[in-house]
């Protein structure tokens, strides 16, 4: 059986030290491995095309057959990977945390948690503030998408 580490270390082979990144790696029932992928710039076709073919050349499909996408990281779909933070500090985010209550701001840092800049709020007379949460405080984070 095709293992989440072996497709793991070939990935990391390819992507190395760069501004790609791994985010996800499943192998569903059937031998689906299904790998997501994220970069610091932004992923492209080629990009995929790249880890495809690397994995795709360390496996044999005469021992085991396998189905293979490599998609990016989709755009609105919760963080997964600590570096996914990384690459979205200033942007807006929603986020849910682990008690239920969700927040509205702009990442202002990562570092051992998530800084997060929440608006000022004029209905209940709160002004602009900076408020960090712990990892397991959080428990999803996304990308705020407006079309303005």
């Amino acid at each position: 059986m095709i293992s989440v580490d072996q497709i793991e270390r070939l990935v990391q082979e390819k992507l190395g030290e760069g501004t790609l990144f791994l985010v996800q790696v499943k192998v569903n029932p059937g031998n689906k491995i299904v790998i997501e992928i994220d970069g610091d710039s932004g992923v492209g076709i080629d990009d995929c095309v790249a880890v495809s073919r690397q994995v795709e050349s360390n496996l044999d499909r005469e021992v085991e057959d396998f189905e293979l996408p490599v998609t990016s990281a989709g755009l609105g779909q919760p963080f997964k990977v600590e570096r996914q933070y990384h690459k979205n500090v200033g942007r807006e985010v929603d986020l849910r945390l682990s008690d239920g209550s969700e927040k509205r701001g702009h990442i202002v840092k990562v570092n051992g948690g998530l800084t997060i800049k929440l608006p000022a709020q004029k209905k209940k007379q709160l002004p602009e503030r900076e408020e960090t949460y712990a990892w397991d405080q959080i428990k999803e984070c996304k990308v705020r998408i407006s079309f303005k």
